[in-house]
This record gives structure tokens, C-alpha cells and sequence, in this order.
């Protein structure tokens, strides 16, 4: 348990090590740059010391950046209405369909900022709906989010059965023939209290059994190589510890 408090503190053995070895250059960086200076350029301020980006790659394209681009993609195609969304990354997806599009936005947490084209909701959706918000959209979309129901993250009330609640409710938002989006990491089936829990893809397919159809499907592996697919080929395929099953499902 030491090490994720650790962690938690923001105190990582490995990347302290690093930062002290990455010292010395940055130490000897700034006096050679020091050195060059004349009375003709900017003058300098406060050290802000930026250690070990000089061995880095120019940027990570992790899996919630293809996932993001992937689902507004699809959600741009098909150009809805309105759209919802439940507890999805503001500074990612929801960034992204911002651009284009007005989006609705509803998390447990409260959001004291606002921005274009996006509209704030709070709501707890593991209690029962309101019934304003029954039926209220043909597009909705919950990326990477549901696992986390019921584990207590985010401030919300432990529940193990909390992401099938979730789920019952924000399916009950959705007007027949409506689309739901949704993401969540897939492989061997676990929780990993209290991050998230890892869903089987049996288990994900599970839940658009009865009264649903999958129109696409997409998966980032464990080495962040993406499938995508009509249908739910892609999903059902998928070969991966810790990768994420992505699909869009239309109500009947």
C-alpha cells in the first residue's frame, strides 16, 4: 500500500531518481545559456526547471485520444439534434464535438466553468431519473465513464452494482431508435479498487442482448493499435488485458 500513497502524494521513487539525474543537465544547460547572454536580449526571470522532455516523444496519441477522435467522428457523420453526454473527458472528447457541435454535459461532480457549445447538467444517474430527462435524446454518448459508477472516485456513493444502475438509467434517456455511445475498458474481468472496474467483452455485449443493435464497434489494444467495424465484430475479437471496447448501439 506504500506506493500507491506514495503515488497519490505525488511522490514516485523511479521518477525521482530521474528528476536528480536530469538535474545535472538542466544546471549545465542554464549556465551555458547564461553564459550567451548579452545586455541586448530578453532578460532572464524565475527558474521554472522543465527536467527529462529532451529524451521524449513529441506527444503521446494515448488510447483516450483515438477513442475521442473515433466517436466524434461518428457522432459527426450522423449530425444529431442534440446530443448528451454522460461524464465523458471535457478537455478531450467533449473538446472535440465542441468544436462542431452544441453537446450537453452531465456528471456527478459539479463544473463551476462554462464554455461555447457546452451546456452543464448535474445529475446523480445511479439514483432514479428525473422525468424530464426521460426520453429526451436520439444521441448520447458515456466514454470511459460507467466503470466507474459506485466506486466512490468521484465523490459518488459505493455501490458494486453501481454501473448497472448507471446503465439502466442512462439507456432510459435515449428515445427509441436513439444511438448510445459508449466506451469502457475491456479484458479480464476485474475492479481495481477504486480506479475502475475491467469489464469482459462477454459482459459489455451482454448488455444489448434484448431491445438494441450494434451498428459499429471499435477496440484499442493493449498496444494502442485500433479495430474498427460495422457491427460488433470488432468488439467481440478484441484480445487484450486492459484495452478499451468502443461501440455504438441503436434502440429499437
Amino acid at each position: 500500500m506504500i506506493r500507491p500513497i506514495l503515488r497519490t502524494a505525488g511522490i514516485r521513487p523511479d521518477q525521482l531518481k530521474n528528476a536528480l539525474l536530469h538535474w545535472f543537465r538542466y544546471a549545465k544547460d542554464r549556465k551555458g545559456f547564461r553564459r550567451m547572454m548579452t545586455g541586448q536580449h530578453i532578460p532572464l526571470g524565475r527558474d521554472l526547471p522543465i527536467l527529462g522532455e529532451w529524451n521524449r516523444t513529441s506527444g503521446e496519441l494515448g488510447a483516450y485520444f483515438h477513442q475521442d477522435q473515433l466517436v466524434a467522428r461518428w457522432i459527426y457523420e450522423l449530425n444529431p439534434e442534440r446530443h448528451v453526454d454522460i461524464g465523458s473527458r471535457i478537455d478531450g472528447f467533449i473538446g472535440n464535438l465542441a468544436v462542431f457541435r452544441e453537446v450537453e454535459v452531465i456528471d456527478v461532480r459539479p463544473q463551476m466553468s462554462c464554455a461555447r457549445n457546452i451546456r452543464f447538467h448535474r445529475l446523480d444517474l445511479m439514483e432514479e431519473l428525473p422525468p424530464y430527462w426521460i426520453g429526451v435524446t436520439a444521441s448520447l454518448s458515456c466514454l470511459h465513464t460507467i466503470e466507474h459508477f459506485g466506486l466512490g472516485r468521484y465523490g459518488d456513493k459505493l455501490d458494486p452494482d453501481g454501473h448497472l444502475k448507471g446503465l439502466a438509467q442512462i439507456t432510459r434517456m435515449i428515445n427509441p431508435g436513439g444511438r448510445l455511445y459508449l466506451s469502457t475498458p475491456v479484458g479480464r474481468e476485474r475492479v481495481e479498487f477504486n480506479a475502475h472496474r475491467i469489464f469482459s467483452v462477454a459482459t459489455v455485449l451482454s448488455w444489448f442482448l434484448e431491445g438494441w443493435s450494434i451498428e459499429r464497434s471499435a477496440v484499442i489494444d493493449d498496444e494502442l493499435r485500433v479495430t474498427e467495424s460495422d457491427g460488433s465484430e470488432a468488439l467481440r475479437e478484441a484480445v487484450c488485458d486492459t484495452g478499451v471496447g468502443i461501440l455504438c448501439a441503436r434502440k429499437a
